[in-house]
């Protein structure tokens, strides 16, 4: 039986197109994925992601137990900010995606992918048992997430929540990019998935359907993970299992900019990803982008100059009107130059870009 989020039957009675995801029921859209798409872009939408999993680790040695457990360095945050990184195995590959936010002292908050979330917690657990840090583990399965993103995202989210906790609406406009406060039931990030300014909004679950639903009625639209998929591929952003998972290391995922190797820190997978940057030969992760027609998707080859490739993630863009992709390569590709797909057992042009395509509704390439 599919799992469901505390916002099912908000979803079921708005007509939402229900469909299996990882397990759980989600909706992928609730009539026209383009238009969901556009209003994020030009407006306000709002997602569901209440399937993602917000685990609480404290205790004395939580710092420590995430410097080690993590790619990226948790010392570098400050009270309030957040971090992304890749949780990886011993051999580099990737088991996870996530950000961690610092809530100040021994407490941090991180929010892992549904899919890989139980999987994820008994790493974490078996991390802390087997190396011994004084830390507590809490999946906070009670609590529910919304997604609020676009250019109004963060007017109306405050608008909205001036009518429920003035103190939470309060710190809206003081958030900067990539932090988070907690007030009240509210734990309020103005981080996002889509290359637009927003929140990321965690409240108790039986709290959710309330804000959901005064969202709507202040003209956020709500939005499947149809819309969800172009808008983070626009914004370059990876998603697991498609652009990276337990068989790639982040260097060839175009994640090396998650990896902090500037302190003696012994992290999990440390020494396989310098003995692979020893080695040499790393593929590159770069962006296509179709200049006939034709339609860019996951796992077509890619034929370069120095050897085949293939895409990871490809669809069409809503905002720049071609098709654009994600693909891992030979090393030696600039942009600008032309690669050949296979479409079907026949050659298709596209040209190697940087990436993001798209961020705060502006085309970038």
């Amino acid at each position: 039986m599919l799992k469901r989020t505390p916002l099912h039957d908000t979803h079921v009675a708005a007509g939402a197109k229900m469909v299996d995801f990882g397990g759980w029921e989600m909706p992928v859209n609730y009539g026209s994925q383009i238009e969901e798409h556009h209003a994020v872009r030009r407006h306000a939408g709002m997602f569901d992601v209440s399937h993602m999993r917000t685990v609480d680790i404290e205790g004395s040695g939580s710092r420590e137990f995430l410097r080690h457990l993590i790619a990226n360095d948790v010392a570098r945050l400050s009270p309030g900010k957040a971090l992304y990184s890749c949780m990886l195995r011993a051999d580099g590959g990737v088991l996870d995606d996530l950000i961690v936010y610092w809530l100040g002292g021994d407490r941090y908050r991180a929010v892992v992918n549904a899919a890989t979330a139980e999987k994820d917690i008994d790493w974490m657990h078996k991390v802390a048992h087997d190396d011994r840090y004084a830390v507590s583990i809490l999946p906070r399965r009670e609590l529910a997430m919304v997604a609020v993103q676009g250019p109004q995202a963060r007017a109306l989210l405050k608008e909205v929540l001036e009518g429920i906790d003035v103190d939470a609406a309060a710190v809206i406009d003081g958030l900067k990019p990539f932090t988070a406060k907690m007030v009240d039931e509210f734990f309020i990030a103005r981080t996002g998935y889509t290359g637009e300014d927003g929140c990321e909004v965690v409240l108790p679950a039986d709290e959710v359907a309330d804000l959901w639903q005064r969202l709507a009625a202040e003209g956020v639209a709500p939005c499947g993970l149809g819309a969800r998929d172009t808008l983070r591929l626009e914004a370059g952003m990876n998603l697991y299992g498609q652009d990276m998972d337990e068989s790639v290391s982040p260097l060839e995922s175009g994640l090396a900019w998650t990896v902090d190797m500037k302190e003696p820190r012994d992290f999990i997978g440390r020494a396989a990803l310098q003995k692979q940057q020893a080695a040499g030969n790393l593929r590159q992760f770069v962006g296509l982008k179709m200049t006939e027609r034709g339609v860019l998707r996951a796992h077509q080859k890619v034929m370069t100059a120095h050897g085949e490739g293939e895409i990871t993630s490809g669809t069409f863009s809503p905002t720049l009107g071609c098709s654009i992709a994600l693909a891992r390569v030979p090393a030696g590709l600039a942009a600008g130059e032309s690669v050949q797909v296979d479409l079907r057992g026949k050659p298709a042009a596209a040209q190697v870009v940087k990436f993001p395509f798209v961020r705060n509704g502006k085309a970038l390439v």
